[in-house]
């Protein structure tokens, strides 16, 4: 057997290394999802606070309060290798799923990026929102810009930030405002804008163009005058909370970034010294809503030393048969249930579990 197998072992690795070669080069319309890092919104990132709160009285905190990631090879571009692939799936910790469940059709890495970021600015916003609500502070609202496009009218001009006053003299003071101000001129109109750059006054002159020809809408946009910026309603406190967190991006950070700026605000520590992972969105009034990729959010977080998950209320279903050992996730739906959940666990008190709502599901 052993001299068979001597025989036939140059051919076999030479199939093997071409196979090796293919599956390097050959690139496959999939994405690869994994368990991502994890952050202390209490703590630091790179020598940065992930929040930073100046101008009111802050209260030391003890413990983490984790929000989870989710690691993604392959974007809407380039996909993955059909090794990677094949790799991945040896792996139960891993997904592999078709690039188009995740991205539309046509979307570019550059748009996907400043999407990502956009969603990851507004999350920020909504957070210092839901906390100001929590906690009863004042809260201020501001029309301003969330993202800018590259390689439009609006680019090296207007910046993500930017709280927009004016347009032509008139006061702005909901986003569809300002996307009505833009529409009704026609292209080619330049338009006078008064911003906000932190504490700076600026006025910026912009004119506006044509959305670029794309044949995968339906309707035709190049007639439509633009000038390539996201814009929403971004909220503030009357002290400074900023942010420091780079290389992450989407939407689902928020209700973690609420917990983070409430107990900095609040005497005590809210985690009882403990290791404490989340997810879900966040609206302004404090709702927390569901998000993807929470089975990998959920081992990124015991790997991490958590023992206690605050996991969207709609993504229960989701975490059966994912929950690690040692782990309780727990179902939350707003940010009042959030810190309800983190006091009854420290106290030792029976907290509701994603299990109670499935009965005839074993736990692990």
């Amino acid at each position: 057997m052993l001299l068979v197998l001597r025989r036939f072992i140059p051919t076999l690795s030479a199939s093997v290394f071409l196979l090796g070669l293919v599956g390097a080069v050959v690139n496959v319309p999939y994405v690869l999802l994994s368990p991502g890092p994890v952050f202390n919104t209490l703590g630091a990132d790179q020598g940065n606070q992930l929040i930073s709160i100046t101008g009111t009285k802050t209260y030391k905190t003890t413990g983490e309060l984790n929000m989870t990631t989710v690691s993604e090879t392959g974007g809407p571009d380039e996909g993955i290798s059909l090794l990677q692939g094949i790799f991945a799936l040896l792996n139960n910790e891993n997904e592999v799923i078709p690039r188009e469940e995740i991205y539309p059709p046509g979307e570019t890495a550059e748009d996907n990026y400043i999407q990502s970021a956009e969603d990851f600015s507004l999350s920020q916003s909504d957070a210092i929102a839901a906390a100001m609500g929590y906690l009863n502070k004042p809260l201020r609202q501001d029309v301003a810009v969330t993202s800018v496009k590259h390689n439009v009218p609006a680019t090296n001009k207007l910046k993500a930030g930017d709280h927009i006053r004016l347009i032509d003299g008139v006061m702005m003071k909901t986003p569809k405002q300002v996307v009505s101000v833009i529409r009704a001129s026609p292209i080619g109109t330049v338009f006078s804008f008064e911003v906000l750059r932190g504490a700076k006054k600026e006025v910026v002159k912009i004119k506006s163009g044509a959305y670029p020809d794309d044949p995968s809408t339906k309707v035709d946009e190049t007639k439509i005058p633009f000038i390539g910026i996201g814009v929403d309603m971004l909220y503030s406190a009357d002290f400074t909370i900023d942010f420091e967190l780079d290389d992450v991006g989407g939407p689902s950070a928020g209700a973690m970034f609420a917990l983070g700026i409430i107990d900095k605000l609040t005497p005590g520590s809210l985690t009882g010294g403990k290791i404490i992972a989340g997810t879900g969105t966040i609206t302004p009034t404090g709702k927390v809503g569901p998000i993807g990729g929470i089975a990998h959010k959920l081992v990124g977080a015991k790997r991490a030393g958590a023992k206690l998950f605050l996991a969207p209320n709609a993504n229960c279903d989701e975490v059966l048969g994912h929950i690690p050992a040692g782990l309780t996730v727990t179902p939350v739906t707003n940010i009042s249930g959030a810190v309800r959940a983190i006091e009854g666990f420290n106290k030792g008190i029976e907290i509701p579990e994603c299990y109670d709502k499935y009965p005839s599901v074993n736990k692990k």
